[in-house]
């Protein structure tokens, strides 16, 4: 009844700012998550291989980043009371994330500028950044779901999350090579694929099983008669999906053997959709509350004359991110050429 009052009052812009954030920190979890997943399984392979790796990424990694910005930029400029709140609660990760994201964009540069002496050190700075910035994004997502509560239980739950989002991200970048590459690195990436493929797993069961554990309403939204028959699709699809994952996995190998590609697009569509679906059901729990059951996206938000020239301006710079994005995977797909520099 409180949430309809507030859409009755007026309260619809901070719910339209809700969903442009969901969507910009949807589309960086899928875009940078398999770059960031090309990066952890950089170090398992030879000098060639991470050349090819690298190039995979290339074109679309420091684009992917954009997303981010804009999420968090909305986060700031429409929730200022929650950016605060939240950054604040979160400022060891958050300052171990930007690290790791200096150390990969410095070393994506220099990898290739670097003597070859020199170059071992820089493939390794760019593993070590995407694993970072991985893990942390991972622990803030642990502490985010558990309010930001200081204890041992959350912080080991933080740390869970850290290391599955980790074998999320590998697990898309996996499935992206699949698709990029040919031969025996590919071949590697069907096995990183099968790997990562149940940790992922489990790291979703777990964060389903903890999110209304901490939440007498949101237990309350999920367990609910008619709710539980209503959202029953979610888990149903996503167990779906990670089985017809396994399935192409086991049965790739052979069929790239033979140089028969059919299949190869399915691990990372699917993954896409099990994160789609993960973002979805997380969404749903925590809505209206930025901060779980302390502060709302009406109590946050800023001044309605503020969120209409705030919208207007996001009206504009919205469809030119998702435009240039379109238009940069449209010019560079298909399979990865060797990695060059003009």
């Amino acid at each position: 009844m409180d949430q309809l009052t507030n859409m009755q009052n007026g309260g619809w812009l901070p719910v339209v700012f809700l969903g442009l954030m969901g969507i910009a920190m949807l589309a960086y979890v899928v875009l940078d998550g398999y770059d960031l997943g090309v990066g952890i399984l950089l170090r398992r392979v030879e000098d060639a291989d991470k050349d090819v790796m690298i190039s995979s990424i290339g074109p679309f990694w420091d684009a992917n980043e954009t997303w981010l910005v804009l999420g968090v930029g909305i986060l700031l400029v429409a929730f200022p009371m929650a950016h605060g709140v939240i950054l604040g609660a979160l400022y060891l990760p958050v300052a171990f994330m930007l690290i790791g994201l200096t150390l990969r964009g410095v070393a994506f540069d220099f990898r290739v500028k670097a003597r070859a002496a020199h170059k071992p050190w820089w493939n390794n700075a760019f593993f070590a950044g995407s694993l970072l910035t991985s893990f942390s994004q991972g622990v803030m997502l642990g502490l985010y779901i558990t309010g930001f509560k200081n204890g041992w239980a959350e912080l080991g739950f933080a740390l869970i999350t850290g290391l599955c989002l980790c074998s999320g991200y590998a697990l898309l970048g996996a499935a992206w090579l699949i698709m990029k590459t040919e031969g025996a690195l590919q071949q590697r990436a069907v096995h990183w694929a099968q790997r990562s493929l149940w940790l992922t797993g489990a790291g979703i069961a777990a964060i389903s099983i903890v999110t209304p554990m901490i939440s007498a309403r949101i237990f309350e939204k999920w367990f609910s008669m008619p709710n539980l028959f209503f959202l029953l699709p979610i888990p149903v699809v996503t167990a779906v999906l990670f089985f017809t994952i396994e399935r192409t996995l086991r049965r790739l190998p052979v069929r790239l053997r033979d140089r028969n590609e059919y299949g190869a697009w399915v691990p990372f569509t699917c993954t896409v959709g099990i994160f789609m679906l993960a973002f979805c059901g997380l969404a749903y729990s925590l809505f209206p509350y930025l901060v779980v059951d302390k502060i709302d996206i009406w109590q946050a938000a800023s001044a309605p004359e503020s969120l209409k020239i705030i919208l207007l301006g996001a009206a504009i710079v919205l469809p030119a991110i998702l435009g240039y994005t379109i238009y940069s995977y449209r010019v560079f797909w298909g399979k990865t050429r060797e990695l060059t520099y003009y």
